[in-house]
């Protein structure tokens, strides 16, 4: 008796292994162990799978969906001004959390009418999506850091066309998950250049409006990323490197004023995440 009921495990066992799909090369076996080193990098774009997967393992429970946009910006600094702001922002957030990951930086966001075109969208270069579209967007790629197993999605985003969306779909989402397994928290102070400003001020840094969309805290920041996406050798050429009445050069200063913002930004934003993710989820 005991032989045929191990042979009818074995039986049953074998059928069910028979049964589960073969990895291929399109679904390798999510249990494969990394082949090689992980490289050092918050970015999910710039992970394997297999890092991703690791990195949660080992701790990193949290995901920053940055959103930027693609939108007229002056005559100097490049339609991806925000994308290139998150850049810098995004790497030092993350790295001060010490818990987190960065998702791709989400460059499509509403930017005025289409047609007939209001707002940014008078100027070409601009892209815009609708709010629904956009708050669609934002569910989707909630739902699917959801679905591999993050705790804390954190919506952070550099324009102000950004800000509605992303406080309707945390709002939404935190509503329907219930379960606990994910809160979603939308960090209002991470968008706050007006508080920017005035430590600026504080520190020697007095501006005046020029009357376009540029100032000294978002040319510095994108100065660390990449000088070129604030034309500076063009500027330079024309005698224009100065903004607001605050000159750049030398380039290299300008830099490490931008490393500081960066620095200052990316504390109030953690501290506004750290104090979201203790408060206790909605009821």
């Amino acid at each position: 008796m005991t032989r045929f009921f191990t042979a009818l495990a074995l039986v049953v066992a074998a059928g069910y292994l028979a049964a589960q799909p073969k990895p291929t090369a399109m679904t390798p076996d999510p249990k494969t162990p990394r082949p090689i080193d992980a490289v050092d990098s918050v970015w999910i774009e710039d992970l394997t799978w297999m890092e991703v997967r690791d990195a949660m393992k080992a701790g990193k429970n949290t995901v920053i969906i940055p959103t930027g946009g693609v939108e007229q910006n002056g005559p100097y600094l490049v339609t991806g001004k925000h994308n290139v702001v998150l850049k810098a922002m995004g790497e030092a957030i993350a790295r001060k959390l010490g818990n987190a990951l960065v998702a791709p930086i989400v460059a499509f966001v509403p930017e005025g009418d289409i047609d007939p075109p209001t707002q940014h969208m008078k100027y070409p270069g601009s892209i815009s999506l609708t709010e629904e579209t956009y708050e669609k967007l934002l569910t989707d790629i909630c739902a699917s850091f959801r679905t591999h197993g993050f705790a804390h999605i954190v919506l952070i985003g550099d324009s102000g066309g950004n800000q509605k969306g992303m406080k309707a779909v945390a709002d939404k989402l935190n509503a329907k998950w219930t379960d606990g397994k994910t809160r979603v928290h939308y960090i209002p102070e991470f968008y706050d250049y007006g508080a920017v400003a005035k430590w600026l001020e504080s520190q020697g840094i007095k501006q005046v409006s020029e009357g376009i969309h540029d100032d000294f805290a978002i040319t510095a920041i994108m100065m660390t990323v990449d000088p070129n996406s604030v034309r500076m050798k063009q500027r330079i050429a024309a005698r224009k490197f100065s903004i607001n009445g605050v000159e750049l050069a030398p380039a290299d200063k300008t830099i490490e004023w931008g490393k500081k913002i960066i620095d200052y930004r990316a504390d109030a934003t953690v501290k506004a995440i750290k104090a979201s993710m203790a408060r206790e989820p909605a009821k």
